[in-house]
Parts: C-alpha cells; sequence; structure tokens
C-alpha cells in the first residue's frame, strides 16, 4: 500500500431528499429521527405501493430552475438544485471562474427509468409520433452531470460513475482523483437519483430488497434491527464541492471538512449478495485508512451504509465489529431518508460532514434496539452529542462495488 494521500477540501455541501429542501432541512429531518415515507400514488396496487419521496411541488421546483426545467429530468432537476446550494455554501460564483478548470463527477444508478416507463406507454398506446423527442436526454443518466455542467458552466471533465448504490460515493473518489491530477481546481460532486417508478420498484419487491410493512411504512426502513425486511424506495441528491486544500486556503475559504482518504474495490463475487466475510468491503476499509494516514483506531465515529435488509446489515454490522473492535459510533441514515440508491453515498458523505461539525450524530430512525448479535454501538432513539474529529462513510453497490470514504474535521 502507498502513503498517505494530501486530503482535499470540502467547502461546500447542498442537499434536497425526502427529509428537506436543502442541507440544513435534511439534517434537521434526519436528526428527527422519523421517516417521511407515505402511501404512492403512482405505487397504487403492488405489493409495496410506499415510498420516500421530494416533498418539493413540481412548480416551486421548476420555479426555482428557471425556464429550461421543461427539458431536464427528475434526477437532473435535483441535482442541479443541490449542486447550486453547493456552490453557493462553498462562496464560489460560476459568473467569475473559469469554467474550464471546474470539473462535474455526479453519479447515478438508474437514470429516468419512470421517464422510460412513461415514454414506452405513449409508445405502446398512442404511437411513436407521440413519444417526446427529448425522451432520451431524460432517460440517460449522464444528465445529471451534463445539466450540472451545463447550469453553471463548468467545462473540465464531466463524468458520471454508475456503481449502483455506491454510486455517489465513487463520484467523490474519482473527484478526489482528478484534483490530485492537476487537471481541475474545482470538482462539483456527488450523487442524484430519481428511480421511484413502477417497474424498478416492483423489480426490487420481486428480488426480495425492499421492506413490506405496508401497514406501518413511516416504521419500514428500520437498518439494523432484529425484524428488518427491506428497505424503502426513495430519491433525491447530495453534492459537495471539493478543492485542493491549499487553494481553498489561498481564496480565503474556510473547510467544511477534509476528504482525508478513499477505498474502492470490487467483491468479483455475486450479482447482489455480499460474501460472507465481506473481504471487499473490508479492503476498501483498510485502503481507505491507509490513504488517509490514520489507525483503525483513530476512527471514532462510522456512518453506514445500513440498508435495512437482512443480509446487509448483518454483513457491515459483523464488519465494523471485526474491523473497529474499539466500538465507534455507528448511524445509517436509509431509516430517516430511505434508500437514494445512487444519491445514498453522496448524501451521506455531506451527512458525515455535518456530524463532524455540529458535534452531534443522529439515530438510526426506528431502531429501538439492534439486533442481539450485533456487537455494535449504533446510536439509536435521539441524537448523542459527540466530537467527531475522523469518521468512515461506507457504500456498497450491488455488482460488488464497495466504496469507503475517511473524513476528517476542519
Amino acid at each position: 500500500m502507498g502513503p498517505a494521500k494530501p486530503p482535499v477540501a470540502i467547502t461546500g455541501l447542498g442537499m434536497i431528499t425526502p427529509a428537506g429542501e436543502n442541507a440544513d432541512t435534511t439534517w434537521d429531518g434526519v436528526c428527527s429521527g422519523h421517516s417521511p415515507a407515505t402511501k404512492d400514488p403512482l405505487l397504487s396496487g403492488l405489493p409495496v405501493d410506499f415510498s420516500c419521496r421530494i416533498q418539493m411541488s413540481d412548480e416551486t421546483m421548476d420555479s426555482r430552475l428557471g425556464r429550461k426545467s421543461w427539458r431536464m429530468g427528475r434526477a437532473e432537476k435535483f441535482a442541479v438544485l443541490a449542486a447550486r446550494e453547493a456552490v453557493t455554501d462553498a462562496g464560489l460564483d460560476p459568473k467569475s471562474w473559469d469554467g474550464t478548470r471546474v470539473a462535474t463527477v455526479i453519479g447515478c444508478g438508474m437514470g429516468g427509468v419512470q421517464k422510460w416507463e412513461e415514454q414506452h406507454a405513449r409508445l405502446h398506446e398512442r404511437g411513436p409520433d407521440m413519444v417526446s423527442p427529448l425522451a432520451i436526454p431524460m432517460i440517460i443518466p449522464n444528465q445529471v452531470a451534463g445539466g450540472v455542467s451545463i447550469d453553471l458552466d463548468a467545462r473540465g471533465a464531466s463524468l458520471t460513475p454508475t456503481t449502483a448504490c455506491a454510486s455517489g460515493a465513487t463520484a467523490i473518489a474519482v473527484a478526489r482523483d482528478l484534483l490530485a491530477s492537476g487537471l481541475c481546481d474545482v470538482v462539483v460532486a456527488g450523487g442524484a437519483e430519481a428511480a421511484i417508478g413502477r417497474l424498478c420498484t416492483t423489480g426490487f419487491w420481486r428480488m426480495g430488497a425492499l421492506s413490506e410493512r405496508t401497514d406501518d411504512v413511516t416504521g419500514a426502513s428500520r437498518p439494523f434491527a432484529a425484524d428488518r425486511d427491506g428497505f424503502v424506495m426513495a430519491e433525491g441528491a447530495g453534492i459537495l464541492v471539493m478543492e485542493r486544500l491549499d487553494d481553498a486556503l489561498a481564496r480565503g475559504a474556510r473547510p467544511r471538512a477534509l476528504l482525508a482518504g478513499c477505498g474502492s474495490t470490487s467483491d468479483a463475487y455475486h450479482p447482489t449478495s455480499p460474501p460472507e466475510g465481506a473481504w471487499g468491503a473490508e479492503a476498501a476499509l483498510t485502503l481507505a485508512l491507509t490513504e488517509a494516514g490514520i489507525s483503525p483506531h483513530d476512527v471514532e465515529h462510522v456512518n453506514a451504509h445500513g440498508t435495512s435488509t437482512p443480509l446487509n446489515d448483518a454483513t457491515e454490522a459483523a464488519l465494523i465489529a471485526r474491523a473497529l473492535p474499539h466500538r465507534p459510533s455507528v448511524t445509517s441514515a436509509k431509516g430517516a431518508l430511505g434508500h437514494t440508491l445512487g444519491a445514498a453515498g453522496a448524501i451521506e458523505a455531506a451527512l458525515t460532514v455535518l456530524t463532524m461539525q455540529h458535534h452531534v450524530v443522529p439515530p438510526v430512525a426506528n431502531l429501538q434496539a439492534p439486533a442481539p448479535e450485533f456487537d455494535v454501538d449504533f446510536v439509536v432513539k435521539e441524537p448523542r452529542r459527540q466530537h467527531v474529529r475522523t469518521a468512515l462513510s461506507h457504500s456498497f453497490g450491488f455488482g460488488g462495488h464497495n466504496v469507503v470514504l475517511a473524513l476528517r474535521a476542519w
């Protein structure tokens, strides 16, 4: 393994999630420990008919986006709104920056699946002339980065990593590499997803990944609980502005936190299941610590992937107990947000930054007591005051993708 790498400054955050329309309201919602899951009219009649949706109305969203919103897909809209917030938070102005030195790296796991369904129905029911000429731009997943690039006049590299539910975290790791290479000076990085549709939801249900608690939708997502039975479909975006630390300090910016290390590995094992022992995830964790130049015992907090599925939670809890036996505090945002798929890793990285800034660890929503076999210090019932200086954010995805981000307080 190589030596520790220079840390990267995180200078801005933006989020839009089922818990809130920006970073502050999302943070408050996650700290509340309550889920916004509701019955979803689009999913009516399906075995799983509830989800966690963005609460902002389409009219309000389009008003904020401006006159070109009509040509954007839903995930692209989320990405643009969160990116604008993050750039403003960083104290940067796209009207005055050198756009050739600004990159956009925004992950997306699914693309515009709901738009696929809508346009296929038009083709089938009304004929080819009724398919929208904008169907493809609204469907392809790279538009989450393309749309942000256009909106911010960011003319550097524009990339959309697709590593399933690790996509947002992969984007942050790629952004770090772009900065280290000198190819750009600023990266707008994160993840966005809007995959709540009838086919996608049914597909996850058929593979046994979704909670079936149709009589208790706000309590359905319960990461690490003994009676967990699956996740809840969700949507949203999380965006970080990243810069080399020296550059950020030179312009007078105060970093929110430092990205100190990244570990990315593949299980090379199974399309959807982690291997027993989670060797790939543990290797990613070790790589992140090595890059950050810290030991396992330096880790004070873990923002877990924590999907609320039986196998993932058991595998991840065992990994944390084995690799971090000193019992750092552990939370998962998916109890409060649902599973935002390709956006989750970026949203959770942003929440980890806020944990370090606020000295507060949000609780795992709906977790009254963890499964008795988990030897892990989960934060339950209410937020915990804790001065966190070093933290990890875990992200794992179908296909065997593992990403662990090591973050340090500034």
